[in-house]
């Protein structure tokens, strides 16, 4: 049952394996129709009237009649190359025009000679040797050398291997008919892969800086060094023989399958998957031939070129053809499916051209394989720009609604702000009115309540003037504590130093002031209008006490800064020398209830400030301590 169970979910998978692979199979099939219809239709055509196929062949001392296009039977014909012997019809009356002989096709070189005259070397020209670059060449033929009628011309086809020498047809005649068709093959197969071939260095350089910047991607890496090796094939030219070394040959041999395997590497890292350990097998057989091709001289690099890289690059293109299909059946997108069909067109373009190597293909033998090669590059290299431009572009979509959000919350953090500054200005105003409330009818609303007790009683007029003189005085405590003193106490304590002393002067009192420390009390910026007359009021509590209890003559008021380890703090004490009373064991008057209820009042507003009282008391006098604490609270809570 459980071998059931596991087998079960495997068949939906498998049809959707198979319902995935099988249309594009058949678009890749499709494909591989058009590739071959295409290489058939782009064939150019060449101006037939003009084709000279019959000719002689002497070839390892035998002679031969041969009708071109023709296969050599040597590989190696460098001392004794084949010559192919014809001739041609000219006619005076066609000599205005020039003439030229034209030559679409040939491996590896030729030497063209007209009635024993060379007219066309294509040993000059590095480039027209290279049979992946299927160079036509065409040359002007001097009117001095036509003979009206019948003309000779030879051909010596120079090969170097490993593959036999191939002639095309050969065509003489008018330059203005052949000229046409000589541009034609040029500009597709000569042209058109240099023009690739510069797209490919330039995108070269874009994806090396993109994987300059993003090392933790080596995909850019990958495909750049690829295309490096393949602008390098296509610019540097080969060495023509005879040649004392081979190390160039080498390492333009060696880069063809190592171009290949990076291909399948770039094509494992694109779609996202490792690169496996024994991947490294596929660059073994590019740095065999580079070995050998450094060490040992032609023709072995060429075989081992023939022999493994050749062979290599199939199979490097099959591996990559498996691994698009795989992408395209897991991922469905359009970058696998876009990849996988330029692998197929290159698969097809690399068999066609194994076709011609076998001589399978008798007629011709043009490699098309390099130059679909570039083309794919160039087409992956410009996909990887666009998405990268993409990501670039999603970037900065993203960077822009980034922007617009942050900017949109910034506008609510400020009205947010605005709002809890509004609410907390609103709250800061409801407090200090109902501290207002609170002190006024504490201190104000009592005197004037007294005044009015007075004045019903029938007291006497000195009396209810004492008692308006004290509303008066605290209706200036409460005025004078809403000035901004910026946070600094010994303002509030001056003006308090004047009423005092008017206070004292009636019952001939001195008031000795001192403050023991320059700075006299440190600056407390978050000091507000409700500490101040706590404080002040302590002050006058304690005054108020020395005048009507004590019998003192001097009052001394000592201000002063000290410094207990953990930061400054502030001293305010006022010490008189009248009688003492004396004090409980909880520091409490002994004596009468109306003075013990005041000392209880001086604590309570100590203890709303975060101060501490302190009180002393003996036969000398009494002496008040208020230590002011470092930052004061923010609210009156403390005091309960």
């Amino acid at each position: 049952m459980s071998e059931i169970a596991a087998k079960a979910p495997t068949r939906p998978r498998r049809r959707l394996i198979v319902s995935r692979l099988m249309p594009y199979l058949l678009l890749q099939a499709l494909i591989v129709i058009a590739t071959i219809l295409g290489l058939r239709l782009l064939q150019p055509s060449d101006p037939d009237d003009f084709a000279v196929s019959g000719f002689s062949l002497r070839e390892d001392g035998i002679t031969r009649p041969v009708t071109l296009p023709h296969f050599t039977s040597s590989r190696y014909s460098l001392a004794d190359p084949p010559l192919y012997t014809g001739a041609f019809t000219f006619r005076r009356d066609q000599a205005a025009s020039g003439w030229s002989v034209f030559l679409p096709r040939f491996s590896n070189a030729v030497e063209v000679a007209v009635n024993g005259v060379v007219v066309l070397d294509s040993r000059r020209d590095a480039n027209a040797n290279r049979p992946d670059r299927n160079t036509p060449q065409i040359a002007l033929i001097p009117a001095s050398l036509l003979r009206d009628g019948s003309n000779e011309i030879t051909v010596r086809l120079f090969v170097w291997g490993p593959l036999r020498g191939f002639l095309d047809t050969v065509y003489v005649g008018p330059d203005t008919a052949l000229r046409p068709a000589f541009e034609t093959r040029t500009l597709l197969f000569v042209t058109l892969q240099v023009v690739f071939s510069a797209w490919q260095s330039i995108l070269a350089v874009i994806l090396a800086i993109m994987w300059l910047m993003r090392r933790h991607e080596p995909v850019y890496g990958v495909l750049a060094v690829a295309m490096v090796l393949g602008v390098m094939q296509a610019f540097v030219p080969a060495p023509v023989p005879p040649v004392t070394t081979s190390r160039l040959a080498a390492v333009l041999l060696a880069s063809a399958p190592t171009e290949s395997a990076l291909i399948v590497m770039f094509g494992v890292l694109f779609f996202g998957w490792r690169w496996p350990r024994y991947g490294t097998l596929l660059f073994a057989p590019g740095l065999v031939i580079f070995v050998v091709g450094l060490i040992a001289g032609p023709p072995l690099p060429r075989v081992l070129f023939l022999t493994l890289g050749v062979p290599m690059v199939g199979i490097c293109l099959f591996l990559m053809a498996c691994v698009t299909a795989t992408a395209v059946v897991r991922r469905q997108d359009a970058a696998s499916f876009t990849i996988g069909c330029a692998v197929t067109i290159v698969l097809t373009c690399w068999v066609h051209d194994m076709l011609s190597v076998f001589e399978i293909v008798t007629n011709e033998r043009i490699f098309v394989s390099r130059l679909s090669y570039s083309a794919m590059l160039v087409a992956i290299g410009a996909g990887l720009t666009w998405r990268f431009a993409r990501a670039l572009n999603q970037v900065d979509s993203f960077a822009g609604q980034l922007v617009t959000r942050v900017r949109e919350a910034e506008e609510r953090l400020k009205a947010s702000f605005a709002r809890e500054e509004e609410r907390a200005r609103a709250a800061a105003l409801a407090n200090e009115r109902t501290r207002l409330m609170r002190d006024l009818h504490d201190g104000l609303g009592g005197q004037l309540v007294s005044i009015v007790a007075l004045s019903e009683r029938g007291h006497e007029g000195a009396t209810i003037t004492d008692a308006a003189r004290a509303a008066l005085k605290d209706l200036r405590l409460v005025i004078d504590s809403m000035d901004d003193i910026g946070g600094d106490l010994m303002l509030a304590l001056g003006s308090w130093r004047e009423r005092a002393t008017a206070q004292l002067r009636p019952h001939d009192i001195a008031l000795d002031w001192r403050v023991a420390t320059p700075q006299g009390l440190p600056l407390h910026p978050e000091l507000r209008p409700w500490h101040v007359i706590q404080i002040v009021r302590i002050l006058d509590e304690a005054v108020t006490n020395a005048v009507k209890h004590a019998q003192a003559r001097n009052i001394e008021v000592t201000i002063e800064t000290l410094d207990g380890g953990q930061g400054p703090y502030g001293v305010i004490s006022v010490t008189d020398n009248g009688r003492g009373f004396a004090l409980s064991g909880n520091g409490e008057t002994a004596g009468a209830s109306q003075t013990a209820r005041g000392l209880r009042n001086m604590r309570s507003r100590a203890a709303r400030c975060g101060a501490v009282l302190d009180l002393g008391s003996n036969a000398s006098g009494t002496r008040v301590r208020l230590q002011l604490p470092q930052v004061f609270p923010d609210s009156d809570a403390a005091g309960g």
